[in-house]
């Protein structure tokens, strides 16, 4: 810096900014992506002005790079792809919503797809192709360099959702008898390492992991020093098949950065990394969300035929599950007809208990996906949500009980304070019962769970509160 550009007390002045376009101010911070930035890049994919639309991309972030795919129209998608192909890297893709990455590489040519996957890391290769058809994934491996199209035959083998399909390739790993120098030497000489990791495992001669050095252990450690002297030996193993929800439930429990996967021979056959875990528990929290609504994926983008099949099967199903407390209405015909306050007073009792049979089951199916609720504690779980029901069910029924008893009668308010205690400890019960027997079945809990919780207590609500009202002799 020159004396010139010092002000009187030493302080640099600012210098002018430069002067923007409107186009390059439209993905500047908040202002990104603004409609009219997207529509240039729209207007020049049609003219097929793929340097003008590269050098609109190119100074985006990856991640806006991903939500102007999404902001771009269907057609004009591939046409993207293919003026930026260099610039879909791992980030990229990475960021794009499911739907509109599967839909983006049907639609592209193979040899495209190949290229944008020889950048990509092999977890992140496989992600991209693995809901293809097997003969779109045949033309895109034949595309591919033997190295790159061997490894990712090789995820596409294990199970969908397994940590062989989600583990990562690229890891460091070493002999047991080398020295702290050793392998800080390994390390700067090796060309082909990845770009970037934060331990080194340690293997045997049969590639067992046998314990990691953090970097930081690495370069704080004098050089002579062994590796078996300094590295860590208690490590979490993740078996090749591991689901990965319970990936991430290991990585949450033990606070893990990375991990190692082995196969059935207790071989390092790849890592799992903390970011790739970010995703899946976005993911698999979202994913629990919708399906206790019954929405499906309930995703924006996806197809509208998908979307209609995913909802309508459990519409139906609630349809039927109505139809089951309508008959319980319909039998206490006669006692309704004589008494108009039990038709006012009997859809809050149904109402009070739903809300309690969803909190309950929000709360187990959680547990469940949590592994926190098991079978070693589902007694005393079952139990503690019971004395939540009786607690919640007491204060709730002397609420009501004394409104009812006002406004109508006091007979008729010990009635339906009676039935809002039934319910919500009927509510209680089916909450833990419904997806804990959901979860033995190995189905889903979080599927359908709300469908059935939802008609145990409508049916028993109404069935409590207008049988109590005859036995009383309300509606005799």
């Amino acid at each position: 810096m020159t004396p010139e550009q010092l002000d009187d007390t030493g302080v640099a002045e600012a210098e002018a900014a430069p002067e923007t376009s409107p186009e390059s101010a439209s993905h500047d911070g908040e202002n990104r992506l603004k409609p009219e930035f997207c529509r240039s890049v729209q207007e020049a994919l049609r003219d097929e002005d793929y340097d003008r639309v590269y050098d609109l991309v190119e100074p985006l972030h990856p991640a806006d790079i991903a939500d102007l795919f999404e902001l771009t129209d269907d057609d004009l998608r591939p046409e993207l792809a293919i003026a930026i192909r260099d610039l879909m890297g791992v980030e990229v893709i990475a960021e794009l919503n499911d739907w509109v990455r599967e839909a983006l590489v049907e639609r592209l040519p193979a040899d495209v797809v190949a290229e944008i996957a020889e950048q990509l890391e092999t977890d992140d290769a496989v992600a991209m192709i693995e809901d293809l058809d097997r003969e779109d994934q045949r033309a895109i491996l034949a595309e591919l360099d033997p190295e790159d199209r061997a490894a990712i035959e090789a995820a596409l083998a294990y199970p969908d959702e397994s940590a062989g399909r989600l583990m990562s390739r690229d890891f460091v790993a070493v002999p047991e008898h080398m020295t702290v120098g050793d392998l800080i030497d390994f390390l700067r000489d090796n060309r082909e390492l990845p770009t970037e990791f934060w331990e080194v495992f340690i293997v045997d001669p049969r590639h067992r992991p046998i314990g990691t050095c953090a970097l930081s252990w690495i370069l704080r450690t004098p050089r002579s020093i062994k590796l078996t002297d300094v590295m860590m030996r208690d490590q979490s193993l993740i078996p090749v098949g591991m689901d990965q929800e319970e990936v991430a439930l290991r990585f949450q429990k033990y606070a893990l950065i990375s991990a190692a996967v082995v196969d059935e021979a207790g071989r390092l056959v790849g890592q799992i990394t903390v970011d790739d875990i970010v995703h899946i528990i976005q993911e698999e929290a979202g994913e629990d969300v919708l399906l206790l609504s019954g929405a499906g994926e309930g995703d924006i983008y996806e197809p509208i035929r998908d979307a209609y099949s995913a909802r309508v099967r459990w519409l139906i199903a609630n349809l039927g599950t109505a139809m089951i407390a309508s008959f319980i209405i319909a039998f206490f015909d006669a006692a309704i007809e004589k008494l108009v306050a039990l038709a006012i007073l009997m859809p809050i009792v149904a109402s009070i208990g739903g809300n309690a049979g969803t909190q309950t089951m929000a709360v187990s199916v959680r547990a469940i996906a949590m592994n926190q609720l098991t079978r070693a504690n589902t007694r005393r779980i079952l139990w503690r949500e019971i004395r939540v029901a009786m607690l919640n069910g007491g204060t709730v029924a002397l609420l009501i009980g004394m409104g009812t008893a006002v406004i109508f009668s006091p007979m008729l308010g010990a009635v339906i304070a009676s039935a809002v205690i039934i319910n919500i400890m009927t509510a209680g019960l089916a909450g833990v019962l419904v997806p804990v027997l959901f979860d033995r079945l190995e189905q889903d809990p979080a599927v359908a769970s709300s469908v059935f919780v939802t008609m145990i207590t409508d049916s028993m609500g109404f069935f409590a509160f207008l049988g109590l009202a005859v036995v009383c002799g309300l509606a005799g």
